[in-house]
């Protein structure tokens, strides 16, 4: 109430201020250059005005008719303006607990049209409430078009609802309980990267939701909306969580804002774990090196082999061997060695890795060359039910390409070798030999195929 009265009383003061500028002191002026001009020829007009007071009376006298010829708009001074009252909050009246209704609108602009002070009045006096009433409306599958109203608080000006109408279907709210509530992880980049989420239990997962018929038929999934930006989850443990929100969502993961879930907020716990282990770091190279050349030695970080720490769940860790880190050696070998500085990538799922960068240094030296024999061929990928056996030759010859000292420590039991024969049933083919090898200094060559018959077991 103290705030309204302070805003009517700015109001008057400005008015007075006006008056005063425009009128009182203009008037003044006026009657002393009368009176100057009369000086020289005295009057009674002259005695008139030097009585007391009686400037100020005919200013004031002045100065209130011509406000009363400006209040009611006999003498205009200043031209309409329009001002536009933007997101203004739409008020709903209907019965929440039996109807459902959709296509409603939340906020509209109210235009409004007039002289700048009853605009600055409309604008500090009433709350500008806009109302959509729906209360004698009842459900039907026909949307209905219905009218937005607005509480006008100053006659003298003109307004218009942007929209000022909306287009509703008001159906009956329906019921159904949901058993099945399950949960869904927000934030997971903000937890630190060294925990995982090992298990959230949920204190509620039977609610009931409610919407029109349609609106259920619809709902696929509910899920509580569990928050891992949380500042209180620092450390591995198990902490309670409160106020979760809860959410429904179609068959395509579509948040479904015309349901409503009761309660709309459970309560549950998180277990937070931290899981790691150590892997190697597994050099790829890419290229072609130049003709005659080889790859003699690789180290990483100074050393023959280095490994590193990787964070995640237990189920995607166990199931990483290694973090690789690629070199391209295309036209590279006459150099002697070659510098790389690598920036290692986490694995899908991992969560953190001890060390994202790797100094990985490559020496080269002149390629040789030996064949050897390879008899322990392997089968992958063969369909179920079947029996896989090399027909005729038992073996094949593989070149093997590196540097002598590399070449010369290794030997057919060192080669793992294997046939793929996804796609293939019974019968007698020809395929290829394919060579397993994760060490970037050797080359392996297998020119001839092996003949493999397949049959059911």
């Amino acid at each position: 109430m103290s705030k309204l009265i302070r805003k009517i009383a700015q109001l008057f003061m400005g008015i007075y201020r006006l008056i005063d500028k425009y009128f009182v002191v203009p008037i003044s002026r006026l009657i002393y250059h009368i009176t100057e001009r009369f000086k020289a020829n005295p009057s009674g007009i002259e005695k008139f005005l030097n009585r007391p007071h009686v400037l100020l009376y005919l200013s004031l006298f002045f100065a209130v008719g011509i406000f009363f010829l400006v209040d009611s708009q006999v003498i205009t001074l200043v031209e309409n303006e329009a001002e536009i009252l933007s997101n203004q909050p739409v008020k709903v009246l209907y019965n929440k607990e039996a109807y459902v209704v959709e296509g409603l609108v939340d906020q509209v602009d109210i235009i409004l049209t007039g002289r700048k002070s009853s605009i600055y009045l409309a604008k500090q006096l009433g709350e500008h409430d806009v109302v959509l009433d729906l209360t004698d409306y009842e459900d039907s599958d026909t949307p209905v078009r219905v009218a937005l109203s607005y509480n006008q608080t100053v006659d003298n000006i003109s307004y218009k609802l942007d929209p000022s109408y909306v287009t509703v279907t008001i159906k009956k709210k329906e019921s159904k309980v949901w058993n099945n509530v399950s949960y869904e992880l927000l934030n997971e980049n903000k937890l630190d990267s060294k925990l995982s989420v090992d298990a959230v239990t949920l204190d509620k997962t039977d609610v009931v939701i409610k919407g029109s018929i349609d609106a259920l038929n619809q709902v696929a999934t509910v899920k509580a909306l569990v928050d891992l930006s949380n500042s209180k989850f620092t450390d591995a443990g198990t902490y309670d969580i409160s106020d979760i929100p809860l959410v429904a969502y179609d068959g395509n993961g579509k948040l479904l804002e015309n349901i409503e879930i009761v309660p709309n907020t459970i309560t549950g716990s998180i277990t937070l774990g931290t899981y790691s282990a150590v892997v190697p770091i597994q050099v790829l190279a890419t290229g072609e090196l130049v003709t005659g050349k080889a790859i003699s030695s690789i180290t990483i970080n100074g050393k023959s082999s280095h490994s590193i720490t990787i964070y995640g769940e237990k189920s995607i860790v166990d199931e990483i061997k290694s973090i690789v880190a690629v070199i391209d050696v295309n036209n590279q070998g006459n150099n002697g060695a070659k510098t790389y500085n690598v920036t290692l990538s986490k694995p899908n799922g991992v969560r953190h890795i001890s060390e994202e960068n790797a100094r990985v240094v490559v020496s080269f030296g002149d390629e040789k060359q030996k064949t050897l024999e390879l008899s322990n061929i392997g089968y992958r990928n063969l369909g179920t039910g079947l029996k896989a056996n090399l027909v005729g030759i038992t073996s094949v010859p593989v070149q093997v390409k590196g540097v002598q000292s590399v070449i010369d420590s290794i030997n057919a039991d060192n080669i793992s070798a294997y046939t793929d024969l996804s796609g293939y049933g019974a019968g007698e083919y020809e395929v290829d030999v394919v060579i397993e090898s994760e060490d970037p200094r050797v080359n392996y060559v297998v020119s001839s195929k092996v003949r493999i018959s397949i049959t059911e077991s």
